[in-house]
């Protein structure tokens, strides 16, 4: 495994197993260097939404990186203001427009509106097959959101997103064991847990063993799952480190206590109620 490594999701789209996020990066030149820097570094997938409100700038960076588009896994979301059939191709059309690209590679529900989302999946069923999309996802569903849908569709999810590190893992257990039987791959978002954890001393004492850095551990543990991660930066040395985790396995034992090391840390959105 190396940074072009890819997973295969349900529908046979390879999908790069490391990403870059650019959640809450602000609008203009710092986006657009951040992406910059991965991309020259070997990064090959970039995660957006419309709520993050820098679209425009992933689709600048992108066209001024000069790598062909098809070599560049584009991921952006439907936000919970655009859900409904007719609301929801709109909303991708506007995302396509200000990313300057005729399709994105993964289209997500960003969130399970209730009353919204079933008639939200459709028109991402829609999108799907004219092309405009070539894989579609959902992210911040928990099981019984996942299962809801599952009742009620005709294409799966390729996809759930959620917020995942060591310190949230077993309270996301049933919702991942679930997606895993489904065939749903699960992308982590927040895994470095926006900082918070990362002076944890039990994680430090994990990642001296292994000369790694905290955030490169949190980053490995993800991969060893074999799930897909999408860590942000922009800050260029932490990009080149987040993706410097190949070159090293967390053994079996280490990844059971950082599996142990859970305590339900939820540092962003928290769908677990959401109707």
């Amino acid at each position: 495994m190396n940074l072009k490594s890819t997973f295969t999701l349900n529908n046979g789209i390879k999908i790069p197993v490391i990403g870059l996020g650019v959640f809450k990066n602000p609008s203009g030149a710092s986006t657009q260097q951040a992406i910059l820097s991965a991309l020259k570094n070997g990064y090959r997938h970039i995660d957006t939404a419309k709520i993050y409100a820098n679209e425009q700038d992933v689709g600048a960076a992108i066209k001024q990186s000069g790598i062909p588009r098809d070599e560049i896994f584009i991921t952006t979301k439907l936000w919970n203001a655009d859900q409904g059939y007719d609301s929801t191709l709109r909303a991708l059309d506007e995302s396509l427009n200000k990313l300057r690209m005729d399709y994105v590679d993964l289209y997500l529900m960003h969130w399970p509106v209730e009353n919204l989302r079933l008639d939200s999946w459709r028109a991402m069923e829609k999108l799907l097959n004219d092309g405009k999309t070539l894989a579609i996802g959902i992210s911040n569903f928990m099981k019984r959101h996942v299962e809801q849908l599952l009742d009620k569709v005709k294409i799966l999810p390729t996809v759930n997103q959620i917020e995942l590190s060591p310190f949230n893992y077993l309270f996301r257990q049933d919702t991942i064991d679930f997606c895993l039987q489904n065939d749903i791959k699960i992308e982590a978002y927040s895994p470095l847990t926006k900082g918070r954890k990362l002076d944890d001393p039990k994680l430090i004492k994990i990642a001296q063993k292994y000369n790694k850095s905290t955030a490169q551990i949190l980053i490995r543990w993800v991969l060893e799952h074999d799930f897909i991660v999408i860590p942000k930066s922009v800050n260029e040395h932490r990009i080149i480190e987040n993706a410097d985790v190949f070159d090293f396995s967390i053994s079996k034992n280490d990844m059971g206590l950082l599996d142990g090391l859970n305590e339900n840390l939820i540092t962003g959105w928290d769908p677990t109620n959401a109707a």
